[in-house]
């Protein structure tokens, strides 16, 4: 599986990934609305001279399989960034075969180079093999709000598991 950052030339890949992982939230009744960005939005936000967000894309065979939509938040308490992980989607016929997981070490990776505090995410509690992937990876649910989980990856655990050989 190889990770690679997103570029200029992936907008509409983003796009398309983006309203893959709509289709399975709807699947698992977590989201009922309607997709408003656009592959200008993506260009302008995340393409843009600021970016306001980051996509790394899973790969096999050189065809994408799965991505993260990730950006960065500052604690003034912590004096450190955090992670804030908005989407993470592999294709339904390539899961279990490590995308999500080296989507997230990689993600994690960046986290240790960039020294933050923990990275974070939401997950609809009906996700159940979803839920279960975080709780291999040593993520905690730090709230619950009826079906909305929240999720934290704390450093010590991140950095274990970058250093395994054997992800989940």
């Amino acid at each position: 599986m190889y990770i690679r950052p997103a570029t200029q030339a992936d907008i509409s890949l983003t796009y398309r990934f983006i309203q893959h992982k709509a289709e399975f939230d709807r699947s698992v009744g977590a989201y009922q609305g309607t997709i408003q960005t656009s592959e200008a939005k993506i260009q302008t936000t995340i393409f843009g001279p600021i970016p306001f967000a980051y996509v790394l894309f899973a790969e096999q065979h050189q065809q994408p399989v799965g991505f993260a939509l990730y950006g960065f938040r500052y604690s003034s308490f912590a004096g450190q960034p955090s992670i804030w992980l908005d989407d993470l989607y592999v294709e339904t016929e390539y899961r279990s075969q490590g995308a999500g997981a080296a989507l997230m070490q990689h993600l994690a990776q960046i986290a240790v180079h960039h020294n933050c505090t923990h990275i974070a995410w939401t997950a609809d509690a009906r996700n159940h093999r979803g839920l279960q992937f975080y709780h291999r990876l040593g993520a905690d649910v730090v709230k619950r709000e009826e079906h909305r989980c929240y999720w934290q990856w704390m450093s010590d655990h991140f950095v274990r598991f970058i250093s395994k050989e054997n992800v989940p």
